[in-house]
């Protein structure tokens, strides 16, 4: 599910997701609000987008994608499967590396939101705190170099700070947390294959 309305992104999110699925996800995309989520109006918008969607039929699992994990908690409290938030897995499995991680992203705005779920799911792990660009970002996202240098730039700062792991700190973000992979200091975590996998081991299938 992808809490931002952008038919676009969902289809690049699903195909991300497929690497560590054993069959490839169906894509939903918020059919009202922002193309982007920066925000805290925007994430609670589209919370209620995601609480209240009208599935046609309920999957195996849902994953929700967008990094403020918008609406999962309550969609989860009426899906008969399970429902999983990005922002959430992506801490969990930094949890589980036992290690010292931060978050790269490009909303400064949603900062406390973002601080607020890492906390509550961080476990065994140490969260430094939310890296952000400065830019806007629309503008960025519409800049892939752009784009890449202002989150490695958080990445490297959040690496400097004892950062061991770096969290892409967003759905929309999946793509660039894929091409960063080799040049980042830290070790990259995307939060959309942390979710698939637990979708895969929930349904007792491992994939990537």
């Amino acid at each position: 599910m992808n809490p931002n309305s952008n038919a676009r992104v969902t289809a690049a999110m699903c195909a991300i997701a497929a690497r560590a699925l054993p069959a490839a996800p169906v894509g939903w995309t918020a059919p009202r609000g922002p193309q982007l989520i920066v925000t805290p109006k925007a994430l609670r918008l589209a919370a209620q987008e995601v609480a209240t969607a009208d599935l046609p039929l309920w999957p195996d699992a849902i994953i929700v994608s967008a990094f403020g994990d918008p609406g999962a908690d309550r969609l989860a409290l009426r899906a008969p499967c399970p429902v999983l938030g990005i922002g959430a897995a992506a801490a969990r499995a930094a949890s589980r590396a036992g290690t010292t991680f931060a978050v790269a992203t490009t909303t400064p705005s949603l900062s406390p939101q973002i601080d607020t779920l890492m906390r509550r799911h961080a476990g065994g792990g140490r969260y430094l705190g939310c890296y952000c660009s400065q830019d806007e970002p629309a503008a960025l996202m519409s800049d892939q170099t752009a784009l890449d240098a202002a989150l490695l730039g958080c990445i490297e700062k959040a690496h400097a700070d004892g950062a061991e792991h770096v969290i892409i700190g967003g759905g929309p973000l999946g793509e660039a947390a894929e091409r960063l992979r080799d040049k980042s200091p830290a070790t990259l975590i995307n939060p959309i294959l942390c979710a698939a996998r637990e979708v895969a081991n929930e349904l007792g299938s491992g994939h990537d």
